[in-house]
């Protein structure tokens, strides 16, 4: 039950880590495709990305010390759990708890969730969602067979060919339940009106000020991950247990990639993501520009950078900015504030542009 436990913890904490570095993308193609971002939908997307790395680690981990490896065998014959059921049936007493009928139940509910996020997020039907199913118990059989693909001398967990089928049901039953989900929250092909203008929110503000934190903390970290993969190698272990030139590195780094970006289209990662834009303003374009960013996100990371009590002196810039996006009318903040620039729905040009 431990390991168990353990495994849906790690499962959770992946899904959480996937989730993050996908979270800019997703919402993103959300505004595209949807016009908005659905909490509904997230936490759809977010749910499958825990349930594909608990799928992996409740078929093929923990892996075993390759030194205490117990070598199984297989089941090939086609069936041999009606026998099982039959058994258990005759035994009388509790059904469901017989090993037997558990591992049975389990096999089939293991996979109702792949059937399920196959329609919802897939858009597809019983018929692909069957065969995503078998396939991806095939996958998992055929590893398990071959142990690992030959990680190991042979098979540490036994290959059953009646999973393939009650695999393959479970996925079925997820997708027909799937029918349950409100149609416009299925499928993710673009929906009618995406690229009409919408209000600018305060939730779309915010949702904005996230994407730029989590981008500018993902862009620093892969940095500061690549810089001391490159002072390992080059044998300065003092500077890699310091920590400090690699952390300085991902922050200069993160800070210009913002800049060329806001220099280059007027808008941040955020603002690209959830299809904002800030113009106009009696200052020329390239000014305005960088006080667009020094008042925003550009503000907080240079303030986070720097040593001591400016750390400080940026947890005040946040509290500031947030402040501003929920008080100021047109929720421009303190970034249309310092650059004397409104804030737009992005779509609105982008029909000007295409007639």
């Amino acid at each position: 039950m431990t390991d168990r436990v353990g495994l849906g913890i790690l499962a959770i904490l992946v899904g959480i880590a996937a989730a993050a570095v996908l979270f800019v993308p997703f919402v993103a193609v959300s505004y595209r495709r949807h016009g908005r971002l659905s909490v509904a939908r997230a936490v759809l997307w977010g749910s499958g990305l825990v349930y594909f790395w608990a799928l992996w680690a409740y078929t093929l981990l923990p892996l075993p010390d390759p030194g205490a490896i117990v070598c199984v065998g297989t089941n090939g014959d086609l069936f041999a759990f009606v026998d099982d059921v039959r058994d258990a049936l005759a035994a009388g007493g509790s059904f469901v708890t017989r090993p037997a009928v558990l591992q049975l139940l389990l096999n089939v509910l293991l996979f109702v969730p792949l059937g399920f996020f196959v329609r919802v997020l897939g858009g597809r039907g019983v018929v692909v969602a069957g065969l995503v199913g078998l396939a991806v118990s095939a996958f998992v059989e055929t590893t398990q067979l071959t142990g690992v693909w030959g990680l190991y001398p042979c098979a540490y967990r036994v290959f059953d060919v009646d999973d393939l089928l009650t695999n393959t049901t479970g996925a079925v039953i997820g997708s027909v339940l799937g029918l349950l989900v409100p149609a416009r929250l299925r499928g993710s092909e673009r929906m009618p009106g995406a690229d009409l203008p919408r209000p600018v929110t305060r939730r779309r503000r915010l949702l904005a000020m996230v994407c730029d934190l989590v981008g500018a903390w993902l862009t620093a970290l892969a940095v500061g991950v690549v810089m001391q993969a490159a002072l390992l190698a080059l044998g300065a272990r003092e500077e890699v247990e310091d920590g400090s030139a690699s952390a300085l590195v991902g922050d200069v780094v993160t800070i210009v990639v913002w800049l060329v970006v806001v220099l280059a289209t007027g808008r941040t990662v955020g603002d690209l993501a959830v299809r904002l834009r800030f113009e106009g303003g009696p200052l020329p374009v390239a000014l305005a520009r960088v006080l667009r960013l020094v008042g925003g996100i550009g503000g907080y990371l240079v303030l986070s950078a720097l040593p001591g009590a400016w750390g400080l002196a940026a947890a005040v810039f946040a509290v500031a900015s947030l402040a501003l996006v929920l008080t100021t009318d047109d929720r421009r903040g303190l970034p249309g504030l310092v650059s004397g620039q409104r804030l737009f729905d992005a779509r609105v040009r982008e029909l000007l542009e295409n007639g």
